[in-house]
C-alpha cells in the first residue's frame, strides 16, 4: 500500500495524472448540482481536462487543500455549477462577471464553461496561482477571460456579476468586491449560513435573495444580493 501511494505521488509529480475520474463518473458526481441541466460533450471534455491541470499542479502549489479527486469534483466544480445555472439562467443579465480572489478558478472559470459568452474576469494576488489560471484558460481554448496578478483593492473594475467564494478577510473584501458591481448587476457569494448576516450589514444597499443550500453541505449556502 505504502509503495502504491509512492509510485501515485511520484506519477503525479511527473505530470501523469493520477486518479482523475472517468466524463461519465465526472457526470454522475456533478448530476446533484446540475438539476435537470446537463453538461454538454464539449464542456464535459472541458470540466475534464481542469480536473487533470488542477490534480498536476496542485503538487507544485497549494491549490487546494483537498486531495481526492471526486472531493474536487463535488466541492469545487459542484458548487460552482450549482451557482452556475442560477445566476446565468438569462445570460443577458450577466454579459460580465468578475470573480475576486480568484484562486484555483473557483467559481469563476465553470461560470465561462457554463456560459461562454460571459466576458470573465479572473482577480488573483498570488502570481503562482496566476500562472496555473493562464494555463488552464489556453488549455480550455478559453476567449474573453482576462487574468489579472492584483489585489481586489487594485483592480478598478465593475462588472455585471461579481461573485466571491472562500477568500480569507471575508468582512474586509465584502465591500470591495460590492464596489465592483455595476449599476443593477449582482454580487454572489458561495459562504458559510453563518456569515450570512454579515453580508447583510455590511451591504445593507443590496436586495438580498433567499440563500440557496448547496447539496451535500451542511451550512455552505449561495446568497446574491442585486442593486435595485
Amino acid at each position: 500500500m505504502v509503495l502504491l501511494r509512492y509510485n501515485a505521488i511520484a506519477m503525479a509529480r511527473e505530470g501523469t495524472t493520477v486518479g482523475r475520474p472517468s466524463e461519465e463518473r465526472i457526470r454522475n458526481l456533478l448530476a446533484p448540482f446540475l438539476s435537470a441541466n446537463q453538461l454538454l460533450p464539449i464542456q464535459l471534455d472541458q470540466v475534464s481536462t481542469y480536473l487533470d491541470l488542477l490534480l498536476r499542479w496542485n503538487f507544485k502549489i497549494n491549490l487546494t487543500g483537498v486531495r481526492d479527486p471526486e472531493e474536487i469534483v463535488t466541492r469545487h466544480f459542484g458548487e460552482s455549477f450549482f451557482a452556475a445555472r442560477r445566476l446565468l439562467a438569462d445570460p443577458a443579465l450577466a454579459a460580465s462577471a468578475i470573480d475576486v480572489g480568484s484562486g484555483a478558478g473557483f467559481p469563476g472559470l465553470p461560470l465561462k464553461i457554463w456560459s461562454p459568452q460571459v466576458r470573465l474576469t479572473l482577480a488573483e494576488a498570488n502570481n503562482k496561482k496566476v500562472a496555473f489560471l493562464r494555463e488552464v484558460v489556453r488549455a480550455l481554448g478559453l476567449s474573453d477571460v482576462t487574468v489579472l496578478a492584483v489585489r481586489a483593492e487594485n483592480l478598478g473594475a465593475q462588472a455585471d456579476l461579481v461573485t466571491l467564494r472562500a477568500v480569507e478577510q471575508f468582512e474586509k473584501i465584502l465591500p470591495i468586491a460590492r464596489g465592483m458591481v455595476k449599476d443593477s448587476g449582482r454580487l454572489a457569494l458561495l459562504i458559510g449560513e453563518s456569515q450570512l448576516e454579515a453580508a447583510k450589514v455590511i451591504c445593507p444597499d443590496l436586495r438580498w435573495n433567499n440563500a440557496a443550500r448547496i447539496p451535500y453541505s451542511r451550512n455552505r449556502v449561495l446568497a446574491v444580493g442585486a442593486l435595485p
